[in-house]
């Protein structure tokens, strides 16, 4: 029978997360065409209406949660966050889930989170749209194999980046970075040999490249470490209320200039900043294992 309930509950869930969707996108990418006016003013007041209209989206997203799938997410932040600050957010990536879990405890207390997406998926059908209108910053990424085939392009992929985050120097953004680059798998774990228990090694130079690309305009780092106590869901399990509890833990802290310089071309900036992301890395690690400790003891006592 709860599997019964359980199938009832999702699909209602997803039917209204669909509506909700439906409903939001429509305005966004309505509106978009706004923001080719060449009037500074008019593209910034169009930027937070539509800004606005994604969080309301969220906030949505949550009523809809509270119905027919409640989460009791257990948040602990060392820090203070402002819709009014610049954020470079990084975070564990164990599932999709992993992103409706940002999304719900980070929104209207951030900046609406941005996240650097391939060239390519501009071409999405409306999403591609409405993605460019919400402001994502589009990234183009050289091979190895077309940079040595043409080494004028070193360089020009940074420059593209900046270009595209040139529009965030007046307002306040937060840009999302999943440092391990690939969702958290056992095969994978055992693969590259991590050292840490609970995470895939972090990759460096994408991290390197945002902060380059985004300059001075983003000076503080917002760390969040994800744990699920029951087993790492599927976005099924989290919509059909499978998913009773999160733990997440947020550290806001100052990007130290130590970490901003040219990765590709400084190899001592290279091996520094690969040292400080393994450090945050490490302390991630712990406290992922402190909160597998937690929820050990407390499957014994009950």
């Amino acid at each position: 029978m709860g599997g019964v309930f359980s199938l009832i509950r999702g699909c209602l869930a997803f039917v209204c997360w669909v509506i909700n969707t439906i409903f939001w996108v429509l305005p966004i990418v309505i509106l978009s065409p706004i923001k080719l006016i060449p009037i500074a003013a008019i593209r910034k007041a169009c930027s937070s209406l539509l800004d606005n209209c994604a969080s309301a989206w969220i906030s949505i997203n949550g009523v809809i949660e509270r119905i027919f799938h409640p989460v009791r997410v257990h948040l602990h932040c060392e820090g203070e966050l402002s819709p009014k600050e610049w954020y470079m957010v990084i975070a564990n990536h164990q599932s999709w889930v992993d992103i409706l879990i940002l999304q719900r405890v980070l929104n209207r207390k951030i900046p609406f989170l941005k996240f650097f997406l391939k060239k390519e998926l501009i071409f999405v059908p409306f999403l591609g749209l409405a993605w460019w209108a919400l402001d994502f910053p589009f990234m183009r990424r050289y091979s190895t194999a077309q940079l040595r085939k043409n080494p004028k392009l070193r360089g020009k992929d940074i420059e593209i980046t900046r270009k595209a985050c040139a529009k965030f120097k007046s307002t306040p953004v937060s840009v999302m970075n999943f440092v391990e680059g690939t969702r958290f798998r056992a095969h994978k774990h055992s693969k590259q040999n991590s050292q840490f228990s609970h995470l895939l090694k972090p990759k460096a130079g994408g991290l390197a490249f945002a902060l380059s690309a985004m300059g001075e305009h983003i000076h503080k780092l917002v760390d969040v470490s994800i744990y699920y106590p029951e087993k790492v869901p599927t976005y099924w399990d989290y919509i059909s209320g499978q998913v009773t509890e999160v733990h997440v833990h947020i550290k806001v802290s100052e990007i130290a200039t130590e970490m901003r310089g040219d990765y590709m071309k400084d190899r001592e900036f290279k091996i520094s900043f690969q040292e400080q992301l393994n450090k945050i890395w490490q302390e991630k690690d712990q406290r992922l294992e402190q909160f597998a400790q937690q929820h050990n003891e407390n499957q014994k006592v009950s």
